[in-house]
């Protein structure tokens, strides 16, 4: 009977679905063959696709992304051929895209990097917090980095345990350690049998070490002396007292090193065999044969080399190094007849002899076998010490070598003036090209007039003006002759003149070729320029040759004369500097800074009445120059003569009324304890010039000196008004309120100043400073790193933040301050204290150099340095910083100017200053 029931394995004999891969359901990847897939034929196309998609009523699939993108011409032109004009669109267009790029980049890439430099001020990489300590492992010494303990277990695995096994000592080994201490005091049978030796001796004697070492050194006296010939009688070259020391400067070749020597040889060997007219080929094979220590066989290989390349200069050469002098005499003379010609070899065989006489025979031969050798003729002259010989000598030679410059000059130098000159003017015809010959006829019409002590000053003159004009020829037949030497070859043959002492032809020089290769509108600039140069290289002369031509051609600039008065009052005399300034007035009348360089060397050197006229006659050139009243003042006031300088200051302030006289005229009469005529002076002053933010401070300290805070305050107020970005005014304001008791007001009034005057680290410092005043360390410091982040680059703060800083961490926090301030004078100056405190002498004092090389107007850097003297330095030393300090006269820096307007000071030059600073400073 058939069962109903359906059969669970019909599936087996149907066929697989499309794309089975057996066993796919249970993770099998299977593989696929050329049966799976078929014959190897094209797949529908897309026109067969579309079709059946149509007659199916299917829309065809759409990329929603084919138009989206400009660049991507799949959609719209995608059968178009790219055509040159397709070409030629798309770099225009890419033009385009550079051009709007570049005009963005500079702003885009500005607001990246501030973007950049905010992330990273707030959020700062971890290996930048540790940088300073990083640093500092650096000065960790060794015994510290041992000392330093190992990092424990924390974990269970391998614990010690607390308790350690022990075990009981056999008696044995108890019984052998203290057997091996002790001392045995008497003989055993054996012992006492054989005379108390293990073993006995044959003959019962024993052995007399000290005799076999005397027979030692018998032997080898006798064997020293046989070699030295002592025995013998014979005389070697063995010296037996330093046989043995020479010994020791034998060098002991390695097996590898005689191994390359070997190779070496036979390379060498095969060189000299194959080519043996390679003469470098023959020396190098003798030197290394003199490396190996084998003399005679490093002579053979000479000898041979000089017999089958003798017309090699350099075979002969070094057969006569490698051979004793005499030998080598008769190397050179065979020498002589191969290579006759080379100076070389004739050079050599005048240094292998040691007379005199000798060595002019050989060198006389050798100009005869060479006449046209300029050195064999210069070793000839050099022997000579007769001058008649040497005359001699060098005539002949400029007659065998017309063209040598050097042999004409060195006959000029030798014979009289008047001979010189006809030696000259031949070399002139011989040789028109060379501008050494023009020289030196220039320096020698200048020797010729400054010898003649009986001619007078115009002969003089008119001599020397043959000087100029015999430079000016010789620069024109250069030309001629298509020589042309640049300017900076001819100003560097006026400074060898200059090195030489004949001045006039470096002013020659310079007045005929200073001018040559320049723009018309260049020449003040460029001349200036060689000015300081030359000057930086030592050569005043040049400088004052170069500053005196320009001046003739732009006699008006005051640049130029302020340029050579400075050139004169560092290198020339006070005469000199007297007569550049009263040119220079007379040129340019208008010049201020010129009458009062003249008035302040008048005064400087003691002729008070010749600087009160200079500045009379400034003021009748300048009738209402500010700066020649206040010069005529302070001379008067210097001089003590008190009322004749009040009377000035009234004059002025009628004549010229500017607001630094009114304001002058109020300090003096502060000074001179007039308050009362220094307070109209300023009110007066106050109404004429109101935005003036000194009459304000003025009138302030004058309050504030009479214990009237109230109305300091009122015009601290008023003048913080009227001046709100000066910031001194706000700190004096700050300072009366710390002052009268009331640190909140000063710090709020401070913080109003820097919201007027953002950036300002005078500020910044001055908030520090209250707070460090008040007792707030924490507070200072948070302060000035505020300060910081907005003056990164002040060098007044990042100095309190080296101080603020623990001793241990300040070097590191220096280092930091001189790369953020680009070495700031005052950061310079708090290096130098570091090191003056770590007791690095010489150290601190080259940074206070450094510091003041940076700026020399900061009186307190002057200060600390004098200070530094006084404890190590030395009475020259401290001589030399305050002679530096008054010639720089610096008048900056906040202790050094509370000390320098101090009414007590009042008349104090600049060396009582610097003490007095140097005194308080701390």
């Amino acid at each position: 009977m058939a069962s109903n029931k359906p059969n669970k394995l019909a599936f087996l004999s149907m066929p697989a679905p499309a794309s089975y891969v057996a066993g796919l359901g249970r993770g099998a990847s299977g593989f696929t063959t050329r049966s799976d897939i078929g014959p190897a034929r094209e797949g529908p196309s897309a026109e067969t696709i579309a079709e059946a998609q149509a007659r199916r009523g299917e829309e065809p699939d759409v990329d929603p992304e084919q138009f989206q993108d400009p660049d991507n011409e799949y959609g719209l032109f995608a059968g178009t051929t790219y055509e040159a004009d397709d070409e030629e669109a798309d770099k225009i267009y890419e033009q385009v895209d550079k051009n709007m790029d570049a005009r963005r980049r500079a702003r885009r890439e500005a607001r990246e990097e501030a973007e950049l430099a905010k992330h990273r001020a707030e959020r700062p990489k971890l290996q930048q917090q540790f940088v300073d300590l990083k640093r500092g492992l650096a000065a960790v010494t060794d015994e510290e980095w041992t000392n330093i303990p190992e990092v424990g277990n924390l974990t269970r695995k391998k614990r010690k345990r607390d308790f350690e096994r022990s075990w009981a000592v056999p008696d044995s080994v108890i019984v052998g350690n203290r057997a091996s201490t002790e001392y045995e005091s008497s003989l055993d049978a054996q012992q006492q049998a054989t005379g108390g030796f293990e073993t006995p001796a044959n003959s019962g004697t024993l052995t007399n070490f000290v005799e076999i070492g005397q027979a030692r050194d018998k032997i080898l006296s006798l064997k020293l002396d046989q070699v030295s010939g002592v025995a013998s009688g014979t005389a070697t070259s063995v010296d037996p007292k330093g046989y043995l020391t020479s010994l020791d400067s034998v060098a002991i070749k390695s097996e590898a090193e005689i191994g390359d020597i070997k190779r070496a040889r036979m390379l060498f060997d095969s060189l000299v065999k194959s080519n043996p007219k390679h003469a470098p080929g023959w020396i190098a094979a003798a030197c290394l044969e003199e490396h190996a220590g084998r003399m005679v066989a490093a002579r053979k290989l000479i000898k041979a080399g000089c017999e089958h390349c003798p017309k090699s200069e350099d075979v002969w050469l070094e057969a006569a190094r490698l051979h004793t002098p005499d030998d080598a005499k008769v190397i050179l003379a065979n020498a002589v007849q191969h290579v006759g010609q080379s100076v070389k070899v004739w050079l050599a065989a005048a240094d292998l002899e040691h007379d005199i006489k000798a060595k002019k025979r050989v060198l006389r031969k050798s100009v005869e076998h060479i006449p046209n050798s300029v050195r064999l003729w210069k070793e000839t002259v050099n022997l000579e010490t007769n001058p008649a010989d040497v005359r001699i000598i060098l005539s002949r030679a400029v007659e065998v070598i017309p063209l040598s410059v050097e042999l004409w000059l060195a006959l000029a130098r030798l014979e009289t003036p008047e001979r010189a000159k006809a030696v000259l003017n031949k070399a002139r015809k011989a040789i028109p090209t060379s501008h050494d010959i023009w020289i030196a006829a220039g320096r020698l019409l200048e020797q010729e007039a400054y010898s003649n002590a009986d001619t007078t000053s115009e002969q003089k003159e008119k001599q020397l003006a043959m000087v100029d004009k015999t430079i000016e020829a010789g620069v024109r037949e250069l030309r001629r002759h298509q020589v042309f030497l640049t300017r900076e070859q001819w100003l560097k043959e006026a400074e060898k003149c200059e090195e030489d002492g004949s001045m006039r032809t470096c002013e020659a020089i310079v007045k005929a070729t200073v001018s040559m290769e320049i723009e018309e509108e260049d020449r003040l600039d460029t001349w200036m320029g060689d000015a300081e140069s030359v000057e930086g290289r030592g050569k005043v002369g040049t400088a004052r040759a170069i500053l005196a031509y320009a001046l003739k051609v732009f006699p008006d600039r005051r640049e130029l004369w302020r340029k050579a008065a400075e050139l004169e009052k560092s290198h020339g005399t006070r005469e000199s500097l007297n007569a550049m300034l009263e040119r220079a007035v007379q040129h340019c009348p208008q010049a201020e800074t010129l009458w009062l360089m003249w008035a302040k060397e008048k005064w400087i050197g003691g002729d008070v009445p010749a600087a009160r006229d200079v500045l009379a006659k400034a003021f009748d050139a300048n009738p209402e120059s500010e700066q020649i009243w206040l010069a005529a003042v302070k001379i008067e006031a210097e001089n003590k003569e008190y009322q004749a300088a009040r009377d000035l200051l009234v004059r002025a302030r009628t004549v010229a009324d500017t607001e630094r006289i009114w304001m002058k005229s109020a300090v003096f009469e502060r000074q001179h304890g007039q308050v009362e005529a220094a307070m109209e002076t300023v009110k007066a002053a106050l109404v004429k010039f109101p935005k003036f933010s000194k009459l304000y401070m003025i009138q302030g300290q004058i309050y504030q000196s009479q214990k009237n805070y109230a109305a300091a305050r009122a015009i601290y107020a008023a003048g913080m008004k009227q001046c709100p970005k000066d910031v001194k005014l706000w700190i004096l304001a700050s300072r009366l309120e710390e002052l009268d008791g009331k640190s909140i007001k000063a710090r709020a009034l401070l913080e109003r100043a820097r919201m007027v005057n953002p950036a300002s680290e005078q500020l910044w410092a001055e908030t520090v400073g209250v707070e460090e005043r008040s007792g707030g360390a924490a507070q200072a410091k948070a302060m000035l790193s505020r300060g910081l982040q907005e003056c990164p680059e002040s060098g007044l703060l990042w100095t309190m933040s080296v101080w603020s800083e623990p001793r241990p961490a300040r070097k590191t926090r220096s280092a930091d301050a001189l790369r953020k301030t680009k070495d700031n004078p005052l950061v310079i100056c708090t290096v130098a204290r570091i090191f003056w405190s770590e007791r690095k002498i010489e150290k601190a004092r080259e940074w206070f150099g450094r510091a003041l090389a940076q700026d020399s107007d900061l009186g307190d850097v002057w200060a600390w340095w004098l200070k530094f003297e006084r404890q190590h330095g030395t009475e020259e030393t401290r001589q030399e910083v305050i002679n530096r300090c008054v010639a720089a006269e610096p008048h900056h820096s906040p202790v050094w100017e509370s000390i320098a307007k101090d009414d007590k000071n009042l008349g104090k030059g600049t060396k009582e200053i610097l003490e007095l600073v140097a005194d308080v400073i701390q």
